[in-house]
């Protein structure tokens, strides 16, 4: 998936089902310029979704204790 951020960033936000980021992140990805921070701002998301469902899960572990 992080490759997929990395080459295809609209993809990455389409695939996790931001309709809009996608769209926004494909009109910022469509100049050569604006492809790097595109591809910076899918990564950083999908970290960031990783780092919100591994939350999720320790404190949902800790509430059935």
């Amino acid at each position: 998936m992080t490759l997929i951020a990395i080459f295809f960033p609209f993809i990455s936000f389409l695939l996790r089902g931001k309709i809009l980021t996608g769209i926004i992140c494909l009109i910022l990805q469509i100049t050569l310029i604006g492809w790097i921070p595109a591809a910076v701002w899918a990564v950083i998301s999908l970290q960031n979704a990783r780092a919100d469902k591994r939350t999720y899960k320790m404190i949902k572990a800790m509430r059935s204790k």
